[in-house]
């Protein structure tokens, strides 16, 4: 598994797996990509951690909404590194993360 941390009001636009950019037709399935209930609050922003399976290389994340961008930037997009279950343990421990655990009601 796989792992990023994504604010809230972003959402996932396109994925790549290791052929290139996620064919749907191909792999006959959505990429598996879901929200943990475990997010991080640094300074006045919530990141929420997500689990990606181990095909996906990359994620590509934007403003859910225009208004959900601080910029004025038109088609505003972030690639998303992902890391492993060993860099999530450091950046939840911290000093400058505080953690939240989520309920399951969403």
């Amino acid at each position: 598994m796989k792992y990023f941390f994504l604010a809230e009001n972003w959402i996932v636009s396109r994925v790549w797996g290791k052929e290139g950019l996620w064919n749907h037709t191909a792999w006959r399935r959505q990429p598996d990509i879901h929200r943990m209930d475990l997010a991080i609050v640094e300074g006045s922003q919530t990141l929420y951690l997500y689990r990606v399976e181990d095909a996906v290389l990359m994620v590509e994340v934007k403003p859910a909404t225009p208004q959900a961008s601080n910029t004025e930037a038109i088609g505003q997009v972030v690639l998303k590194r992902l890391i492993d279950a060993d860099r999530v343990l450091e950046r939840l421990s911290s000093d400058l993360a505080t953690c939240r655990l989520q309920g399951s009601d969403r």
